[in-house]
């Protein structure tokens, strides 16, 4: 009961003799805007309250899943990637249950007379829920360097076999959130792939990461992003290529302003799709050659993420709003290197 978090905006102070005190560091801001990505993937899922929230994401998330799987429960299988999707699974299979129950009801007050063996056959209709992506060792890949990244997606994860049937089931995997898309490339879906499944579905707890932090969590780098490397990849199909250059030159003529003066034209380029269409192009950039499976990957919504999460409004990774003028400068000078295929970071 002792243990508590730091006020926003304001510094520990610890002093030599051992007295602690809590100073301020910013003037006070109306509306909190704490990190909901911490939340999502970095906080501690023990906590009673981060768990609720995560089962929640989960949970808010059913509807699509449903329309994706074309509500078939009886030929769907559902599991999670990695171990830290665990919670919002629950989550997922909850708000699945609850919409199980409705059909089920809906298939009984139909039934005429007393059919016994189609009562069986609707009361035992439920939701398929298995071990399927097998993590064996205790690596986090998000945080492994670039280089190192890659040897170790392909040693972490095992899949079980002889659970999904080949050519029939859908395989649903739910994840915490997906930001660069190497492992689900390089590795999971590959790995899935062998079971043969009807139709892939990759679920993400969090919304899409579009936009670099400079907060704490080290995402600087835009051409990381599988989110804005959907975005080029639409923009370049449509034949709008020249907003990028337009929002280049915009950004460049920011370079020299003071921080509070920079704007996020970034921000404008993701206005030209809907987040379906983005979702379905990083779909498409993941799935690898030649898999001869249909995938698909749905991401949680901004309005959802806050209903999930109430206390923790800071999105500025999926919605592109800082809630310091500091972020916009981050982002100005990612986009920049980008732009100038500069791999450096934006700070």
């Amino acid at each position: 009961n002792d243990v508590k978090e730091l006020t926003p905006g304001k510094a520990l102070i610890i002093k030599r003799d051992g007295r602690i005190s809590e100073k301020s560091f910013v003037d006070e801001k109306q509306d909190r805007a704490a990190c909901s990505f911490e939340r999502i993937y970095f906080s501690r899922g023990t906590d009673r309250d981060i768990y609720l929230e995560r089962k929640k994401l989960g949970e808010l998330l059913a509807d699509k899943v449903l329309e994706s799987v074309d509500h078939d429960f009886e030929n769907t299988v559902f599991s999670f990637i990695p171990n830290t999707a665990e919670t919002s699974f629950y989550g997922l299979i909850k708000g699945l249950e609850d919409r199980l129950n409705k059909v089920k009801y809906k298939k009984i007050k139909k039934l005429e007379g007393k059919d016994d063996e189609k009562l069986k056959r609707i009361l035992n209709l439920r939701t398929r829920v298995e071990k399927i992506v097998v993590k064996d060792a205790k690596l986090r890949t998000f945080i492994a360097d670039d280089n190192s990244r890659g040897d170790m997606v392909s040693h972490v994860y095992d899949v079980t076999y002889g659970i999904v049937r080949n050519g029939i089931d859908n395989l649903v995997l739910v994840d915490d959130s997906i930001v660069r898309g190497t492992t689900l490339r390089d590795s999971i879906i590959k790995m899935v792939a062998r079971l043969k499944p009807k139709k892939i579905v990759i679920v993400s707890s969090a919304p899409q990461i579009r936009f670099p932090d400079c907060y704490g969590i080290d995402m600087s780098k835009m051409k990381e992003f599988v989110a804005f490397r959907a975005l080029v990849d639409l923009l370049k199909e449509n034949g709008k290529e020249k907003l990028l250059k337009k929002a280049y030159k915009r950004c460049k003529m920011q370079d020299e302003l003071d921080k509070e003066e920079i704007v996020n034209y970034v921000a404008e380029l993701y206005e030209e799709f809907t987040p379906d269409e983005i979702s379905d192009r990083i779909a498409k950039l993941l799935t690898p050659p030649d898999l001869g499976i249909e995938v698909d990957i749905i991401y949680q919504s901004i309005e959802q993420l806050h209903q999930a999460c109430p206390n923790n409004n800071g999105d500025w990774y999926f919605s592109g709003n800082y809630p310091t003028p500091g972020g916009n400068r981050v982002i100005n000078k990612a986009f920049i290197n980008y732009m100038e295929n500069k791999d450096e970071r934006a700070y």
